[in-house]
């Protein structure tokens, strides 16, 4: 059974949260930066193992609109979570943007943090994978990549159909790429275009590969990067991130793309449940 409940931060904020699950806590960290959970199939999988709270970012999905944005608000939003569950330490998952949320606090928290899930993230680099990300994206989207521009310079009731053409390029398989999507969307919220520039901005301004990697070297806490190996981000940009922690297991799922939960659900669950128990 779901439960559903509202997180006030220490500035006043209401974050929505939904729990599932018995057992020692993990918290799932969504993708964006704008966007809200997803995880509703992925905190199914680990019900019958942990109890897994659900939460959706400041401004973002069901939680209260509005701002500040910023990386250190996220990571005190989530321990804002954390508290409200009672919760002295949790595992975390974060997937994509969120996998950066998760490992920033896993470096600011260390003692809170039991185990790290590093699901589908970029790497240490704010920049370096970009370049590879558009082209390899132009190429799997093909002819569809001029109905894109049009649907994104398009009124909001075209700015789901973008969403949804845009998430499907993340999926290899493509003849249910666009039915994986469709799900995603739905149900559909508006995407925060606010909170996305702005906390890319500042990833952009102060996310340093260098003063990274020697922090994730002192993170004892250990790490499962779970990752799709034909992920349109390159799997190359992780390799340092990979390097520097001390107690990390890669694991790279075959013919899989960003969304392993989605696309591998029992390769994903096994990798999970492994890792976790």
């Amino acid at each position: 059974m779901a439960v559903t409940a509202v997180v006030l931060t220490d500035d006043g904020h209401r974050l929505w949260t939904e729990t599932t699950g018995r057992g020692d806590p993990i918290v799932l960290c969504h993708g964006g930066p704008g966007l809200w959970d997803m995880f509703g199939d992925l905190a199914l999988m680990l019900a019958g193992v942990r109890t897994v709270h659900r939460w959706d970012q400041r401004g973002c999905g069901r939680s209260q609109p509005g701002g500040p944005y910023s990386i250190d608000r996220s990571v005190t939003d989530l321990d804002a979570v954390r508290r409200h569950f009672g919760h002295e330490r949790m595992a975390l998952l974060g997937h994509s943007w969120g996998a950066q949320v998760a490992l920033r606090y896993a470096l600011d928290h260390p003692d809170r943090v039991t185990r790290l899930v590093y699901l589908a993230g970029t790497g240490l680099s704010a920049d370096s994978w970009r370049d590879a990300f558009h082209a390899s994206f132009a190429r799997r989207l093909g002819a569809d990549r001029t109905r894109l521009d049009e649907l994104e310079a398009g009124s909001a009731a075209d700015q789901r159909a973008a969403a949804v053409l845009r998430w499907s390029a993340d999926f290899v398989d493509r003849a249910r790429a666009r039915q994986h999507a469709e799900a995603m969307a739905t149900p559909w919220f508006p995407v925060n275009w606010e909170a996305n520039r702005q906390l890319n901005a500042e990833t952009k301004a102060t996310w340093r590969e260098p003063e990274l990697i020697a922090a994730c070297r002192e993170l004892a806490v250990p790490t499962l990067i779970l990752e799709g190996a034909e992920d349109l981000r390159p799997r190359w940009a992780v390799d340092s991130l990979a390097a520097a922690l001390p107690a990390v297991t890669r694991v790279a799922l075959d013919s899989v793309g960003h969304l392993p939960w989605i696309e591998a659900p029992e390769a994903t669950a096994a990798a999970l449940r492994e890792f976790l128990a």
